[in-house]
């Protein structure tokens, strides 16, 4: 773990956002093979979750958008780590949402809320 932060810690922050977009890439590959390989819908497959989560859903890009939010107070090879990491987890949901399925359903599915739960 450490030879990894030593390494994001050589990098610049555009070194860092250009390996989350190629990492972005890689999610939305696995993502769309689930969705349409698979057949998995996460407002399907996932509504187990809605009483742990008060019926909302959870999509990964808001992690990102967290772990981006932390980059400005950690130190260079954490914050690069981050900065890759967090722009994935964004930009992978994204392109999935509004690029992908409205798309190829016409529909962007960026549900708020899992549908039937409690308003």
């Amino acid at each position: 773990m450490r030879t990894m932060m030593e390494w994001f810690d050589r990098l610049t922050p555009w070194q860092a956002a250009g390996i989350g977009l190629l990492l972005a890439f890689v999610l939305e590959v696995v993502t769309v093979a689930m969705r349409f390989g698979l057949g998995l819908q996460t407002t399907r497959d996932t509504a187990w979750l809605s009483p742990l989560t008060l019926g909302f859903r959870i999509h990964h890009g808001y992690f990102g958008v967290l772990l981006l939010l932390a980059c400005p107070f950690l130190r260079c090879g954490p914050r690069n780590a981050l900065l890759a990491v967090g722009l994935a987890l964004l930009v992978s949901d994204l392109v999935h949402h509004f690029v992908v399925l409205k798309g190829v359903t016409g529909d962007a599915q960026f549900h708020l809320r899992y549908p039937g739960s409690r308003q």
